[in-house]
């Protein structure tokens, strides 16, 4: 009960958080991607340093952060894994669903900082656009940040991965790094529970240009899945707990 307690405090006071940042960074993002860029990761920073004291929730970096200009290809199961790779990279780039364009103050910060919105249900034409706009933004280097499967994925979950990343990986002629994640078990895809513990975030061995894109899914899928579960592991997970 008193875990419950302290993620229903939690909640609330994250969700204040985020206008009252959004709000004071405002005139310097206004003319400024890199205030943008800060009032973003103030906002990420103040969301795990507050899991951490009031309800045992910390967030963990592993392997080595890419500097230059990657593609990242990550697994996606909790808002929380967002932010932590959001806050590790020098200079994410997130394509992500367009309907995050018309939410309140996150719409807007998304916006000028030049993220890709993409029409998941338009599979063709998403993907020529996609690849349109990251070409139209190469011109400021940086990390390219996919979620291979499309959308948040629960713990012990499957889900195919999508050709969207292999058409980039093709594209841009880029070194891919995998990542993976066992967040979605602290900070789960819907409810008000957050669990105590160590969510980890872990930037996996870079996959090179050139494979063919059979070849190149089939690394990346393996290598995030295996990654995953083993964290998941390490935190308790057990899949047949979940159903």
């Amino acid at each position: 009960m008193l875990q419950w307690i302290r993620s229903i405090i939690y909640i609330v006071q994250v969700t204040i958080a985020m206008p009252i940042i959004g709000l004071v960074f405002a005139p310097w993002a206004m003319f400024s991607k890199t205030g943008a860029y800060t009032a973003c990761k103030t906002y990420a920073r103040w969301a795990m340093w507050s899991a951490k004291w009031l309800v045992g929730l910390q967030s963990e970096v592993r392997g080595t952060v890419p500097q230059g200009e990657v593609l990242v290809a990550a697994k996606h199961q909790s808002f929380l894994d967002i932010m932590i790779i959001f806050n590790a990279l020098p200079r994410a780039k997130f394509i992500m669903k367009k309907e995050i364009y018309w939410t309140p103050i996150i719409g807007q910060y998304t916006k000028r900082m030049e993220m890709i919105a993409v029409d998941r249900g338009k599979r063709g034409k998403a993907i020529a656009k996609m690849v349109a706009d990251v070409e139209a933004g190469r011109i400021e280097p940086g990390q390219l940040v996919i979620y291979s499967q499309g959308t948040r994925v629960a713990p012990g979950a499957h889900v195919p991965y999508k050709v969207g990343t292999a058409v980039l990986y093709e594209q841009m002629g880029h070194t891919c790094i995998p990542v993976a994640t066992n967040a979605g078990y602290f900070w789960p895809r819907r409810g008000l529970y957050r669990r105590p513990g160590v969510a980890v975030v872990e930037f996996l061995d870079p996959i090179a240009p050139g494979l063919r894109k059979a070849d190149f899914m089939r690394q990346l899928e393996e290598s995030v899945e295996s990654r995953s579960d083993a964290l998941l592991a390490e935190a308790g997970f057990q899949a047949h707990a979940q159903g």
